[in-house]
C-alpha cells in the first residue's frame, strides 16, 4: 500500500506547500499509523490548515496609531486628508510614522491640506517593510514604490523613497527626487503584521519638491445634483427642503456615505413622510447617511450595525448592514433595503442607490415577530467584535465556519488520543 507520506511528496496538493504547517514529520508519522488512524489525522491537520488561512489581513491604522500618544498628530492628519481609509484597503502596505515633534516642524511650513496629503502619502510604502528586512536589504539600498507614485501625480520616479543601510546598523530614508540626500532615519518598529502591514518610526519628515508643490483642491461635488442626475431627484429635493442637505455637506470633507432611495421608492413612501413632524423628517433623512467613506468592498466586509448621521445620545437610529454572495442589504427591522448600485465614488464621498426608503425603528414600528410555534427563518447574525487592534474598515474575527472546523479539529484530537 502506499503510504500518504509517498503520494504527497509527488504531487503535493496547493494547500500542503506550508511545511510550517504541514510538516514531513507528520507526513511520516500519518505513514507509520493503520489507514483509518493516518486519514482521521490527515482531515485534522487539513482542517486546521484550511482554518489558518481564512484569517482576513484587515487592519485599521487609525486604531492601530491610537495606542500610541506621541503619533497622534500623525494619526490625526491621516484620517483627515482621508489617507487611513486607503491604507487600510491595502493588503500589503508600511507606513513611515512620524511622532509629534516631527510633525509640529512638517506643520510649521503651512501646508494646505491637499499637499500635506501628498507629503504624507510619500511616507506610505506600498510594500512591506519589517525592522530585519528593513536592516538586510540586499545589495544595501533599493528604491521602493509610495502611494504618492499610485496618485499618478508623482512624475517619473519622484514617487518612490531610497532606503539604504548605513554604517553602525542604520538605515537611511530619503524621497528620489531629493538629490540623494537620506533625510530620515529608522528609530524603532511600532507594531509588525507580517506581509501585511508594519509601522515603523522615522526620524524626521521625508523632502520632495514634487510632494510640497501647492496642491489644488478637487472640485467641489455637489450631494444634490449628483443624486438628481441619476435616478434620485426625489430625494434629493426632500433634502433641500428640509435643510437636511446642510448636515450632509458638512460631513463631506471628513468623509460621507449615503444611501439614495430610487424615485419611485420615494414616490411610494410620500404618504408615510407627509404624516411625519418636521424634525422626524430631517432624523429620516439624516437616516441615509453615514459620517464616513464606505466603499462598496467596506461594507461588504463590515457586516454589522452602523450609526448614521441621524444618530445621537437619546436615539441610536443604526441599521445592519448584511450581505449575501454580492447583493448588499440595509436592515432596521422595519424594512430591508438592497444596494442596487454606486452614483458616485470621489472619495470622501460615496452615494448607493437603494431600492427602498430606509425606515428607522424610532419612527417606524418594527416588523411583528413571528408567534413561538411558527417556523421561523434563519436571520443574519451581527457580526462578532473583531480584535481592537485589527478591526477595521474590514471585519477580522473568528468567522462561524472557521470556529466549526476548530472546533472539529479538537474532537477529532481528542478522538485520537
Amino acid at each position: 500500500m502506499v503510504s500518504l507520506a509517498n503520494v504527497y511528496s509527488i504531487h503535493p496538493p496547493p494547500y500542503l506547500k506550508q511545511p510550517s504547517l504541514f510538516s514531513f514529520t507528520s507526513l511520516h508519522l500519518c505513514s507509520t499509523m493503520s489507514p483509518p488512524k493516518a486519514a482521521t489525522l490527515f482531515l485534522l491537520f487539513f482542517l486546521l490548515l484550511l482554518s489558518s488561512t481564512t484569517t482576513s489581513n484587515a487592519h485599521n491604522i487609525t486604531r492601530l496609531l491610537a495606542k500610541y500618544p506621541q503619533f497622534s498628530t500623525f494619526n490625526h492628519y491621516l484620517t483627515t486628508t482621508h489617507l487611513a481609509s486607503q491604507i487600510n484597503r491595502r493588503q500589503t502596505i508600511t507606513v513611515l510614522a512620524l511622532d509629534n515633534t516631527a510633525m509640529s516642524s512638517l506643520l510649521a511650513k503651512h501646508y494646505s491640506l491637499y499637499t500635506l496629503k501628498n507629503i504624507l502619502s510619500l511616507h506610505v510604502l506600498v510594500d512591506y517593510f519589517g525592522s530585519k528586512k528593513l536592516h538586510r536589504i540586499s545589495k544595501g539600498s533599493t528604491l521602493t514604490s509610495t502611494m504618492f507614485q499610485a496618485t499618478g501625480a508623482a512624475p517619473g520616479t519622484s514617487g518612490y523613497v531610497n532606503i539604504t543601510n548605513l554604517k553602525g546598523g542604520k538605515v537611511g530614508f530619503g524621497a528620489e527626487d531629493n538629490e540623494g540626500k537620506l533625510d530620515a532615519t529608522f528609530v524603532k518598529s511600532i507594531k509588525e503584521i507580517p506581509y501585511n502591514i508594519s509601522i515603523v518610526q522615522i526620524s524626521h519628515a521625508l523632502n520632495s519638491a514634487e510632494a510640497e508643490a501647492p496642491t489644488a483642491a478637487p472640485s467641489q461635488l455637489n450631494l444634490t445634483e449628483i443624486m438628481s442626475k441619476q435616478g434620485c431627484k426625489a430625494f434629493a429635493d426632500l433634502l433641500t427642503a428640509s435643510g437636511a442637505d446642510d448636515k450632509f455637506n458638512e460631513n463631506m470633507d471628513a468623509g460621507l456615505t449615503v444611501f439614495c432611495p430610487t424615485d419611485s421608492a420615494v414616490k411610494g413612501f410620500m404618504p408615510k413622510y407627509k404624516n411625519l413632524t418636521a424634525s422626524k423628517k430631517v432624523s429620516l433623512l439624516l437616516y441615509h447617511g453615514i459620517p464616513v467613506f464606505m466603499s462598496l468592498q467596506m461594507l461588504k466586509t463590515n457586516n454589522g450595525v452602523m450609526n448614521t448621521l441621524a444618530t445621537d445620545g437619546a436615539n441610536s437610529y443604526d441599521f445592519s448592514v448584511s450581505n449575501e454572495d454580492e447583493v448588499v442589504s440595509l436592515e432596521t427591522t422595519v424594512v430591508t433595503a438592497k444596494v442596487l448600485g454606486i452614483l458616485k465614488e470621489e472619495e470622501p464621498l460615496i452615494v448607493f442607490k437603494i431600492n427602498k426608503v430606509l425606515m428607522p425603528k424610532e419612527l417606524f414600528k418594527p416588523v411583528v415577530a413571528k408567534e413561538a410555534n411558527e417556523p421561523e427563518a434563519d436571520a443574519p447574525a451581527d457580526s462578532e467584535p473583531a480584535d481592537a487592534e485589527d478591526n477595521t474598515n474590514g471585519v477580522q474575527g473568528l468567522g462561524g465556519g472557521r470556529l466549526v472546523m476548530l472546533v472539529l479539529s479538537l474532537w477529532i484530537g481528542i478522538l485520537l488520543i
